[in-house]
């Protein structure tokens, strides 16, 4: 079985928005938890999604990945980003210290989803023969696939991703200011890394690592979530 690529937009309509601004709601909670009330203040500590939602980011350039994806035959990274939420960190009240947690608070976010979605693909399959299962299983796969793909992403070591914040938060105060000065160049250094094959190959095997805990975790036979994902 295989989906065409309305399907296959379909099924991860749901996973990728939420995925993305949940993401961003996250960073926006800890910050207030933490003292900064930036976030708040303009409405974006919150669940609504259309409150988060970048037209490129969050709909063109996934919709763009996937159909390449579909074209050549699967194999490329799907990611994508909702509006920045505005941090101010001078706002925190330990802000070196403090901007670990709000950092960390997306991929978190991502990682609880991911779990969410992997229930789904468990309900999906012990439903087997129900109507509902399959779409169900699909969608879970492409939920538990996306998140772990756009936790792993910003986990990376480079600002202005969370991972690089998370490493300027833990770094002493000199190199920590070395290695902010890189986060106005941050996003095209991805891109270049993206479109080489470079983010590919650092990426895939902590994928798969991480899908491979969470299936074994979680009692979800991790060839079942592989067939799954392949099939979308």
């Amino acid at each position: 079985m295989e989906l065409n690529l309305f399907q296959t937009i379909a099924i991860y309509a749901l996973p990728v928005v939420f995925a993305i601004t949940l993401h961003e709601a996250a960073h926006g909670y800890v910050a207030k938890h933490f003292g900064d009330l930036t976030a708040y203040a303009a409405g974006r500590v919150s669940l609504n999604p259309l409150r988060h939602i970048d037209p490129f980011g969050t709909v063109a350039l996934p919709l763009m990945l996937l159909a390449v994806s579909k074209l050549f035959g699967g194999g490329g990274i799907l990611f994508g980003w909702a509006k920045p939420v505005p941090v101010n960190f001078a706002n925190l009240r330990r802000p070196k210290r403090d901007m670990l947690w709000v950092a960390a608070a997306g991929p978190a976010s991502n990682l609880l989803m991911a779990v969410f979605w992997l229930l789904m693909v468990k309900a999906g399959l012990a439903l087997q023969g129900n109507y509902f299962a399959l779409p169900l299983a699909l969608m879970g796969a492409a939920g538990v696939f996306f998140n772990i793909i756009i936790m792993v992403l910003n986990l990376l070591p480079l600002p202005p991703l969370d991972g690089g914040r998370i490493l300027v938060s833990l770094l002493p105060h000199r190199l920590a200011y070395k290695v902010s000065r890189i986060e106005p160049y941050g996003f095209i250094i991805l891109i270049v890394l993206l479109f080489s094959g470079v983010l590919g190959f650092i990426m895939w095997p902590l994928i798969g690592i991480s899908m491979s805990l969470l299936a074994q975790l979680f009692g979800v036979p991790l060839s079942d979530l592989v067939r799954l994902a392949r099939v979308i």
